[in-house]
């Protein structure tokens, strides 16, 4: 998709961060970095709810009169339709305040775009699985504090599905909802299972706490950029070949997601200059 250069405006990259895993926000800063290297905005920034800088320090951080706000995030959940709005004062898709436009695009987790970067992963921790002997698990966090947190996880394993891609099964499953990621072996029919977590770091979740589910690790490990469990493909396991990737958001292509939410939103309301 292509994009239009906004010398004049911001963007400003929205993500949750972590206290407990140091490399939470790495993405965050990496697609920043991409996109800013690329000359497209006139400034770039990142702000999180659990790091600094926060979503307060925000009005301190930026000059231009126009903000693109883009939720570096799986869903339209919690976060973005309650906790975003309101640390960032936001009042809709558009929000005129204190001498600036603040215009806030949908999550990166809900485009299009994001099923082809899925199947691309899918591909690459297992280039030597058939398909056709091959179970494919989209996995997310799940919550009950907001129902809409599981739908971009549920929307992408039935675009999946039917995009002929030739996966025996494609199935949804979550850490705290069910299907529960813990029983992958008890979902899945078929020899070889393939995991892609449906997160954007290699934080807690995706590099801690879902190996544990799995069974690949006992317990929770020490953080990404103190080990590598992803180098050890293929896992023999209860019976089955699991392959597990790192989480979908960590690639550079990322970048590229921000910006067609960028692009979508201008084409929706026309708003830009």
């Amino acid at each position: 998709m292509s994009f239009s250069p906004k010398p004049h405006a911001a963007l400003l990259i929205v993500g949750h961060g972590s206290t407990e895993n140091p490399d939470s926000s790495t993405p965050y800063f990496e697609h920043a970095e991409e996109i800013r290297s690329r000359g497209l905005f006139g400034e770039v920034h990142c702000c999180f709810w659990k790091e600094e800088p926060s979503m307060r320090e925000v009005k301190y951080m930026i000059d231009a009169e126009e903000v693109y706000v883009v939720p570096d995030f799986i869903s339209e959940g919690y976060f973005t339709q309650d906790v975003i709005p309101r640390e960032l004062q936001l009042e809709g898709p558009s929000t005129r305040r204190a001498g600036k436009t603040w215009h806030y695009t949908l999550p990166v987790g809900v485009h299009r775009s994001m099923t082809g970067l899925l199947l691309q992963r899918a591909r690459e921790v297992a280039p030597d699985a058939n398909p056709a002997e091959t179970t494919l698990f989209i996995v997310g966090h799940g919550t009950g504090l907001n129902q809409n947190s599981t739908k971009a996880v549920r929307d992408q394993a039935e675009l999946i599905k039917a995009s002929g891609a030739g996966y025996a099964e494609v199935l949804d499953a979550y850490m705290e909802e069910q299907p529960f990621i813990a029983e992958w072996d008890k979902l899945a029919a078929t020899p070889n299972v393939v995991v892609v977590p449906f997160f954007i770091a290699d934080g807690l979740h995706s590099y801690q706490d879902i190996p544990v589910l799995l069974g690949i690790e006992a317990e929770p490990g020490e953080a990404a950029s103190q080990r590598d469990v992803f180098r050890h493909n293929p896992h023999h396991l209860r019976g089955k070949t699991l392959y597990y990737s790192s989480a979908i958001g960590t690639g550079r292509n990322m970048a590229d997601v921000i910006l067609d939410q960028v692009t979508d939103f201008d084409a929706k309301y026309h708003e830009a200059r």
